[in-house]
């Protein structure tokens, strides 16, 4: 996923960051650049071993923040422009027109506000090991 330090942009120090002129300077729309999806919390070894396979697959990862589980699909909007806007401005989803930027990536990476954050198998192992006192395999 992009990350804060991704986005190669020189700031005027006179313009002042509005919510309004915020995406003009989002050269990355990192916005558009995932989809998450919230999933039940993980309880038992059978449901971390989903989330496991889930994990092995490329553009997949697992966080938990202040809100629950979700899943983190990478993956870049099919219609972000060459200059970062919106080919479909004016009939894209509803989603997107919901989208707030009051406090976005712009600002700083979604990743500080993971309380868990499994980019892959192997962390996501690592985790179950220690919560599972008993986990056999890995």
């Amino acid at each position: 996923m992009l990350r804060l330090d991704d986005i190669k942009v020189t700031l005027d120090p006179n313009i002042k960051i509005t919510p309004e002129n915020k995406c003009g300077f989002c050269t990355n729309s990192i916005c558009c650049t995932y989809v998450t999806q919230p999933i039940d919390t993980p309880r038992s070894k059978q449901e971390y071993e989903y989330l496991l396979w889930q994990v092995s697959h490329d553009h997949i990862e697992v966080y938990r923040d202040d809100e629950g589980w979700c899943l983190l699909i990478t993956g870049k909007c099919t219609h972000i422009l060459p200059g970062g806007g919106c080919g479909i401005y004016d009939a894209r989803p509803q989603l997107c027109r919901d989208h707030t930027n009051d406090y976005c990536e712009f600002d700083s990476p979604s990743e500080e506000g993971f309380e868990l954050y499994f980019r892959n198998y192997d962390e996501l192992l690592k985790y179950c090991k220690k919560k599972f006192k008993h986990w056999k395999r890995g």
